[in-house]
Parts: structure tokens; C-alpha cells; sequence
């Protein structure tokens, strides 16, 4: 990718910032400038949400079948299918995450599409009996209006695809503020939908910074809707806007997630549910596993097997297909990591590998080795807060009550990992622990078709499968009077 200017998506065109400003974005891996995104404001924001209104308003949208916006999110994934190498490089550049990785989830975007496309024309009301048979009751689930979605940087495709393609499904025109540090898929994506026969104006983009692009967004008048993905500080606001305007919100927050690893468990899996859930993507996603419990018995070999595998781990260029752990994402990141690793020095907490940044073999990036914390318990801010980086923290536990109360000691409860073969406990694990996705025997496993929600400070709504689907609609109620008789009179007593 070459630097060039990029400006904002809005109506169907390429537009400038109305400031004329734009920001740079670089390369974490080599610290270069790859190009610069237009600087949006609120002037930028209130062009894109009217477009998006118009859209919305427009018969062409409105009164367009269900069934034919199925087949514009069916075209748009096959336009990402075709495009992914294309969308994989661009990411990689931009976040700095391993193009593998990136590759494997462009592939699998277009399944996202599919479903909700498939799950366009299935949207419907109920039939609702009363106890007059001359009246009709019934209930429609309408479109919103204009969707703002508001999207990190750790997986920016991916996230904005778990609000897009719902939202577009239910019939909405959306507005997106993606990260400033990953404009550009983003970008790509709008010009995709236009590609694939969406109006202009039902997918726009107004990139920029969180309080001169996010905050106006989330307070515009015409707004219907606010999706954000993103830290729990920054969720309380926008949930703390909208509640003031009744307006709704599906937040997916931070975590602090526990993955636990009975006497009874496959070590050497559970070792390696442990290096995945912690050390893929740098640690940067909200449902790392950073939080390791290990009973007594086997807390030495999983230490060793953990330890010994991340010591491993080759840091270097993410486009090399040889490289395990890239860069973390932006010089900020990569500080507030090494300041949380020397907050545990502090507390306490013993480094038994990593806990150093890292040149990244000579690119010179933000990287950070993957770490690994021993000597550490659930009182000590380094467990508490979410670092969003490769630090794992490993604690040894003797009994099930003990391990379910210092999993569910936390404020956070976004997902859990558990490791058993026994069946029993399993399940009541899943059933005792206060997260919102719960994995036996695995760790990261998703899919568009599995619905996942946050508990406590990790969010509220849900995303993905037929459930969320509610989250972009709301519900009316008619009632029909079917009867030809003359209506009575309401001040005549009637026998």
C-alpha cells in the first residue's frame, strides 16, 4: 500500500474532511507511514448521517423486498471472497496482526454475509389471538433507521461485519467511525457495498478520532442506534448518551476472561488453549484468556508446558509466513503493556519468560514479548485489569468452589474457558460461571450463527445469530377491528 490520501465514504462518494485536515496512519511493524485518513467532525458526522437518513427514507431502499436485500449481503460477501487477499494485506499492514491470520478470517467473512443474507426474508411479526374474534392483533418488526457503529482496531473487518450485516439485514442505512488507527478496510468495505448494489448512503464512513468523529456521531439528533466495540470506559459514556435519548445500544466491551484447567484436563490441549487464548493476536482481543487457573496437581507441568511454548513463539514481520506474533498495534499500546508487566514486577508478580519489549527482529515496530506471570493472585491490578496485550497471569487453585469464586471475581464476564473430561463438571461449570460464552475443551471458537453477549462490565445486546437481529429492529403491535357491524357507542352501557 502505498501513501496516499484516503477521504470518508458518504453518500457513494469520495469526500474530503470538511476541515481539510487528515491524520496519519502507520505500519506497528516498522513504524512507516502507509497513508492518511481524512480528519472527520461533526460537520463530516451530519453530512454522513443525513445521507444515511435519505437512504433509509428512499423507496428504493425502503420498500425494496427482503428477499432482494438478501441477495445485495449474498453479492457483498462474494465481493469479499474474491477481494481477500487484497483485504487480508491491508489489514496486516495496518494493525500489524499475522496475514495468516488475517488471510483466515477474510475467507470466512463472507460467511457472515450469507447467513444474514439468508436470514433477511425470515424476519417477521406473530399472529396474536384475542378473546374477540371480530379483532385482529398482530405484531411487524421494522427497521430503526440510521445505525452508527463505532469499530476497534484489533480485528477491524470482522467487528464492523458482526454490526454491518445485521444491521443492513433488518433494512437500516449505517454510519461507521472506524478506528483511527485502521481506516482503510473499512473504506474498502463502503466501496464494496456500492459494488455490490447497495444505494448510495445505506453503508457510509467518516474516519477520524473518538471525541471529534465518535462523540458526534453518538450525539446526533437523527441517530436511531449506537453499536460500539471497544473499552469498557469508553461504552459506559456512549451507554450513558443514549440512555439519555432512548435511544438503544449493543456495547461489546473489555475482558478479563478465566481459563481453567481441572486435574483431570488433557494438559498438554489445555497448554495449548492457554498459549492460543492468550498469545494470538498479541493478546489484543477482548476474550483473551488472561486470566489462568490451573488445579494444584497439574499447575507445575502446565507452567512448564506454557512457559517453554512461549518462549518459542518467533516474533517478527507479520507478513512473513514463518512469524507466530506480530507487532501490537499502535507505540501507545505497546507502553501501556510494559507498564502493566512492571506494575506486576511491583506487586509482586514473578516474570518467568518475556515481560520485555522487543525491536521485532530489527523492524524496529511496538513489539512486545509474550509473558508469562506466576506468583500472582486475584487482589493484584495486573489479574483485575484488562492489559490487552500477551501477559498471561497463571494461579494455582485446590477445589471447584475455590476456582469458581475467584473466576467470578471480577468485573468483567465476556468469556471463560474451561478444560475436564469430566462431563459433569462441565456443565456445571457452565452453568456457575458469569461469562457470556463459555468454552469446554476449546478456546476462541465462533462462528455468525452463535449469538455472544457480555455480562457486567463487558457490554450489553447481543451479537451474531437470529437473536441479534432484535437488536436492529423494534416492534410494533396492530390491532384490526374485522367486524362490519356499526361500532358502539362508549358512554352506552351494553348488556
Amino acid at each position: 500500500m502505498s501513501e496516499k490520501k484516503l477521504n470518508h465514504v458518504i453518500g457513494g462518494e469520495h469526500v474530503p474532511p470538511a476541515s481539510g485536515e487528515y491524520f496519519e496512519s502507520t505500519n506497528p511493524a516498522t513504524r512507516e507511514v502507509l497513508y492518511s485518513a481524512a480528519r472527520g467532525e461533526a460537520a463530516d458526522v451530519d453530512r454522513a448521517v443525513q445521507s444515511a437518513r435519505a437512504t433509509f427514507e428512499d423507496a428504493r431502499w425502503r420498500d425494496l423486498s427482503q428477499t432482494k436485500r438478501g441477495h445485495l449481503l449474498r453479492r457483498l460477501g462474494d465481493l469479499i471472497g474474491e477481494k481477500a487477499e487484497e483485504l487480508a494485506r491491508m489489514e496486516t499492514l495496518d494493525n500489524g496482526k499475522l496475514l495468516r491470520e488475517m488471510a483466515g478470517q477474510m475467507v470466512g467473512l463472507p460467511e457472515y454475509y450469507y447467513y444474514y443474507a439468508g436470514l433477511a426474508d425470515k424476519i417477521h411479526g406473530d399472529f396474536i389471538p384475542t378473546s374477540d374474534r371480530t379483532v385482529l392483533n398482530y405484531t411487524m418488526r421494522e427497521p430503526l433507521g440510521v445505525v452508527g457503529a463505532i469499530t476497534p482496531w484489533n480485528s477491524p473487518l470482522t467487528l464492523t461485519t458482526s454490526k454491518l450485516a445485521p444491521a443492513l439485514c433488518a433494512g437500516n442505512t449505517v454510519v461507521i467511525k472506524p478506528s483511527e488507527y485502521t481506516s482503510a478496510t473499512i473504506l474498502r468495505l463502503a466501496e464494496l457495498a456500492l459494488e455490490a448494489g447497495l444505494p448510495p448512503g445505506a453503508v457510509n464512513v467518516v474516519t477520524g478520532y473518538g471525541v471529534e468523529a465518535g462523540q458526534p456521531l453518538v450525539d446526533h439528533p437523527a441517530l436511531a442506534k449506537i453499536s460500539f466495540t471497544g473499552s469498557t470506559a469508553t461504552g459506559a459514556r456512549i451507554a450513558s448518551a443514549t440512555a439519555g435519548r432512548f435511544i438503544g445500544s449493543t456495547l461489546e466491551l473489555g475482558g478479563k476472561s478465566p481459563n481453567i484447567v481441572f486435574e483431570d484436563a488433557n494438559v498438554a490441549n489445555a497448554a495449548m488453549g492457554v498459549v492460543a487464548g492468550i498469545f494470538a493476536a498479541a493478546g489484543q482481543t477482548c476474550i483473551a484468556g488472561s486470566r489462568v487457573f490451573a488445579h494444584r496437581s497439574v499447575y507445575d507441568e502446565l507452567l512448564e508446558r506454557v512457559t517453554e511454548r512461549a518462549a518459542r513463539i518467533r516474533m517478527g514481520d507479520p507478513l512473513d509466513e514463518a512469524t507466530e506474533i506480530g507487532p501490537l498495534a499502535f507505540a501507545d499500546q505497546q507502553e501501556k503493556v510494559g507498564g502493566y508487566v512492571d506494575l506486576g514486577r511491583a506487586e509482586g508478580a514473578r516474570v518467568l519468560t518475556g515481560g520485555r519489549p522487543s525491536d521485532g527482529g530489527g523492524l524496529g515496530g511496538y513489539f512486545y514479548e509474550p509473558t508469562v506471570l506466576v506468583d500472582v493472585d486475584n487482589s493484584m491490578r495486573v489479574v483485575r485489569e484488562e492489559i490487552f496485550g500477551p501477559v498471561c497471569a497463571i494461579m494455582p487453585f485446590d477445589s471447584e468452589e475455590e476456582v469458581v469464586r475467584l473466576a467470578n471475581d471480577t468485573e468483567y464476564g465476556l468469556a471463560a474457558g474451561v478444560w475436564t473430561s469430566n462431563l459433569s463438571r462441565a456443565y456445571r461449570m457452565a452453568s456457575r460461571l458469569e461469562a457470556g460464552t463459555i468454552w469446554l475443551n476449546t478456546y476462541r471458537a465462533m462462528s455468525p450463527m452463535s449469538p455472544r453477549q457480555g455480562f457486567k462490565s463487558s457490554g450489553v445486546g447481543i451479537e451474531h445469530g437470529t437473536e441479534t437481529i432484535k437488536e436492529y429492529t423494534r416492534l410494533k403491535s396492530v390491532w384490526v377491528n374485522t367486524s362490519e357491524e356499526p361500532v358502539a357507542d362508549p358512554f352506552v352501557l351494553r348488556s
